[in-house]
């Protein structure tokens, strides 16, 4: 006996909402997308005397899941400062449901590559340096001690401790007591502005005043080398370091003629690999965080990367050459104990 399907009391409210505001009874939201949140997207067509207007998107935001008023609060902030973000042609607030303008299927990540980078990234950049130009408001919050903390306390509870089941002994929470200390000291002694916290190619959508910027519900006032070392050492994509380091030195170049309070470019390009770090560690335990507790395991396929990234950056700073030591000796030989038995 087929038991009849359990109706989704989301998806009903989702489709109602989109076609009363889209004043059509036959639209049909289809899924277009869902981040590594609690929200999605979902594309729908309405039918007016003309025939099919152009497609629009629902953004689905669970209210007691992800409040969508922080994302609209950036939004206007970041559209006040002259930043590329998605129009919002209807929402509701309390029900969690936006209207946004359709930008396509495409994000950078999908399209970038080797040839056309260079202009993408500078692109990208204008609309960093505009990001970073804005006044942030009193309210917004910060990355500091605590939140830096935090985030770094990711990699070894989620990831270590989590998903390898390393117990940490009195030793090696000395060893990253420390190394978190140098990083949290180093990011607080940068200049502070507004950070994306995202930035990067698949937050990004090819527009022809763009890019459009997404996903920047998080941002915070905080160092300012985060968000160029998060669009060129990306979580999806990989390039050789001679193009980082010359992407980097023209984001500095741009940032100096913008008038942005960056130090000389050799302070800045340590201050990028720091905060590179911070956000490195943090990314390995939020895709553990993502495999154990959300049941999005396809997020670990790409902590690889970072280890690469690590893997370059730490031997240059001795102040790092315990976590270092701690990331080859223990962690390493973890992970590949992990993988020996998987492939069992």
């Amino acid at each position: 006996m087929n038991r009849p399907e359990q109706a989704d009391p989301r998806a009903e409210a989702r489709t109602a909402w989109t076609r009363a505001v889209l004043r059509d009874d036959t639209a049909e939201p289809i899924r277009a997308s869902m981040d590594a949140g609690f929200r999605s997207y979902w594309r729908a067509q309405a039918k007016d005397a003309s025939g099919l207007r152009d497609s629009v998107i629902v953004m689905d935001s669970p209210p007691d899941k992800e409040d969508v008023r922080p994302w609209l609060q950036v939004r206007g902030l970041l559209q006040a400062g002259g930043v590329r973000v998605p129009q919002v042609l209807a929402e509701d607030v309390e029900a969690g449901f936006l209207l946004l303008e359709d930008l396509g299927t495409d994000t950078y990540l999908h399209v970038i590559d080797a040839g056309n980078a260079d202009a993408l990234f500078d692109d990208a950049v204008t609309q960093l340096l505009r990001i970073q130009a804005i006044a942030t408001p009193a309210d917004l919050p910060a990355y500091d001690s605590a939140l830096l903390e935090r985030e770094l306390r990711l990699f070894d509870d989620w990831f270590c401790g989590r998903h390898l089941g390393m117990a940490l002994d009195c030793g090696d929470m000395e060893t990253l007591d420390g190394a978190y200390r140098t990083l949290i000291d180093a990011a607080l002694a940068q200049a502070q502005v507004l950070v994306h916290r995202d930035f990067m190619p698949r937050n990004l959508m090819p527009a022809a005043d763009g890019p459009a910027v997404l996903d920047f519900q998080d941002a915070v006032l905080g160092p300012i080398a985060y968000d160029p070392i998060s669009l060129f050492k990306d979580a999806f994509l990989s390039w050789p370091q001679e193009r980082v380091d010359a992407w980097l030195a023209r984001y500095h170049a741009r940032a100096v003629e913008a008038g942005l309070s960056v130090p000389e470019l050799a302070r800045f390009r340590r201050d990028a690999d720091l905060i590179g770090v911070q956000r490195h560690l943090k990314i390995i335990g939020i895709f553990a965080r993502l495999n154990h507790r959300d049941g999005k395991p396809k997020y670990l396929a790409d902590t690889p990367r970072f280890f690469a990234y690590l893997d370059a950056v730490l031997p240059r700073y001795p102040e790092l050459s315990g976590l270092q030591r701690f990331i080859e000796h223990k962690v390493k030989p973890e992970i590949a104990r992990l993988a020996a038995i998987v492939r069992e």
